[in-house]
């Protein structure tokens, strides 16, 4: 084996172990271990200082996101934020879209139209008077005592309503200052049927509504014997009678529905408008609809219009 030859005036390096302390401690002081360890040091201090490590790994895993697959715990968490984020404004944007087509609506049937089901509004007390008093006064009383509005109006307490709608129905809570309910009204989807068909005004002759076509009298058949019943059975039939006199031409033929609902009957009264037949629609107690189809078809004159005596 050839010998190794190191060049003139140029110390070996000594690959041997450390043979005692003071050899270890030599080695260890050395320029090379010197200059090594404050390299380390530098870099270490410039890492602290600078974050050039992560800044560098940061810019390179920048540089290859795109190439990379959008899989893994953080990326699954990620998309889950932003569809909650979504899902979260979308919730607040319809709920805050609800109450102001809820503040906007004229009468308590445009309120519930607005409404999804499962959800509510909430309204002041004032706005909760105003859709009270647009309701035709059989259906307010119907659905609350207006004296019972009045004490609670008047006691201070009431502040606020909340609306819900509920299994096709409605659920309107009267509640205080803190939120606790004064007064709670389960409102049937039967009476919201009752309300939506008040005072509608349909397009085109009485023949054209079903419930109507099988009982349809002249218009002064249909008041004489109005005006022959008693005081109460008029009002509980008519009780606006100023909605007719409003209308420019006069009524021509009456239809009374052969279908009750929750004790009402409907009657139609058909008129023209611009040369076009029209049809008011409102509600009369059963009891009293009654009373008058025994005097209309009880009076010497000419048989209800497709009525099957």
């Amino acid at each position: 084996m050839t010998p190794v030859v190191f060049p003139a005036n140029v110390p070996a390096m000594d690959w041997s172990e450390p043979r005692g302390f003071r050899e270890w401690f030599r080695r260890l002081m050395s320029l090379r271990c010197l200059m090594a360890l404050l390299i380390i040091y530098c870099l270490a201090l410039a890492e602290l200082r600078f974050d050039w490590v992560e800044r560098s790994i940061g810019a390179f895993l920048v540089t290859t996101n795109s190439a990379r697959p959008q899989s893994g715990h953080i990326w699954e968490k990620s998309r889950n934020t932003v569809l909650a984020r979504k899902t979260l404004e979308k919730i607040v944007t319809d709920r805050q879209t609800h109450q102001r087509s809820a503040m906007d609506a004229a009468t308590l049937v445009e309120l519930v139209a607005t409404l999804p089901d499962d959800q509510g509004a909430m309204l002041s007390a004032e706005r909760f008077r105003g859709l009270y008093r647009n309701l035709p006064d059989r259906l307010a009383v119907d659905l609350m005592s207006p004296i019972e509005l009045l004490r609670l109006s008047s006691g201070g307490e009431w502040v606020r309503a909340y609306l819900k709608k509920q299994n096709g129905g409605l659920n309107i809570y009267l509640l205080d200052p803190g939120n606790r309910v004064l007064r709670e009204i389960d409102v049937l989807p039967e009476f919201l049927r009752r309300i939506e068909r008040e005072g509608i005004v349909f397009e085109g002759a009485l023949e054209v509504i079903s419930s109507l076509k099988n009982r349809i009298y002249p218009a002064d058949q249909f008041f004489s014997a109005l005006e022959a019943l008693p005081k109460e059975a008029r009002i509980e039939i008519l009780e606006q009678p100023e909605t007719l006199l409003a209308i420019s031409d006069p009524v021509r033929r009456v239809g009374i529905s052969d279908e009750a609902l929750s004790g009402f009957i409907d009657i139609g009264f058909e008129f023209q408008e611009n040369g076009s037949h029209r049809v008011l629609l409102v509600q009369a107690r059963d009891w009293a609809v009654w009373q008058l189809s025994l005097l209309l078809e009880g009076e010497d004159s000419p048989p209800a219009e497709g009525f099957d005596r």
